[in-house]
């Protein structure tokens, strides 16, 4: 390569540098507006999609599982920009129940402030406060709870989760049903988890910017996460001081985010 050549090839290379970092500056610093952001939970069982009643799973503990429900609420919606600013969801505005048989898959949050947001914090389940708002204080979410199978009765309170099926095992040769359900049950036992999940790409919001945050949620964890749950030991579980909590810090695990799709959406 000649002196020239070689000088003008530093020079192109230099501009496109600049270039590439001007565009990159652009897409922050031009964030003005608001817009919404939508994340969508893909349900798993270890990597693999979740199909109720039509396929088998096998965990750690060899048993074999087939799954027909798997609900759960998510809730209490914090963002978290570059410089470490949280936005705060409207608590009112931010229950949702996510359901494999009602298809219900994902959370639209309306009227997000621009940014740049590099972290989302959510709960899984009700927390003590909405609860002790009494019934008149739940709006939509008591009413779709219902529907979802995802109370057993306003007394007792939410099911945080709803994790249904049967299972054999190398000890249980019939195919057994299981019954899998966390909630709280008063403030001597508040199984409400919340967790800060890192974006692997920066979600950006503005006027003419609306993120798809992706979700892989793995069912598996409930049973196979940090305390191995045996349901050839007990198949069905909801109130249980023991294995209540250790299923709450099993499923809070089991949320991980996949990828951020930042498009152009006018529309909100």
């Amino acid at each position: 390569m000649t002196t020239l050549k070689r000088f003008q090839y530093l020079i192109l290379a230099a501009g496109l540098t600049l270039t590439s970092c001007s565009s990159d500056d652009d897409a922050t610093q031009n964030l003005t507006g608001d817009n919404n952001l939508r994340i969508e939970f893909d349900n798993s069982v270890n990597g693999d999609d979740l199909l109720l009643d039509s396929s088998t799973y096998t965990n750690s503990n060899s048993e074999v599982l087939t799954i027909n429900r798997f609900n759960y609420i998510v809730s209490n919606f914090v963002l978290i920009d570059t410089e470490g600013n949280e936005f705060t969801y409207p608590k009112d505005d931010s229950y949702f129940i996510i359901s494999e048989e009602a298809d219900l898959s994902e959370v639209t949050l309306t009227n997000i402030p621009a940014g740049d947001y590099v972290a989302v914090r959510f709960g899984l389940g009700v927390d003590q406060e909405k609860y002790l708002q009494g019934a008149e204080g739940q709006g939509d979410l008591l009413q779709l709870a219902e529907e979802t199978d995802m109370m057993w009765s306003w007394l007792a309170g939410y099911k945080f989760l709803n994790f249904e099926g049967s299972f054999t095992s190398p000890t249980v040769s019939e195919a057994t049903d299981f019954k899998i359900h966390m909630g709280s049950h008063g403030s001597s036992l508040d199984n409400y988890k919340e967790f800060t999940l890192e974006l692997p790409t920066n979600a950006l919001v503005s006027s003419n910017l609306s993120p798809i945050v992706h979700l892989a949620v793995d069912a598996n964890q409930i049973l196979d996460g940090n305390t191995k749950i045996l349901l050839s030991e007990k198949a069905v579980v909801m109130v249980d001081e023991v294995k209540s909590p250790q299923i709450a810090t099993n499923a809070a695990a089991m949320f991980r985010v996949d990828h951020v799709h930042n498009g152009e959406n006018i529309e909100h």
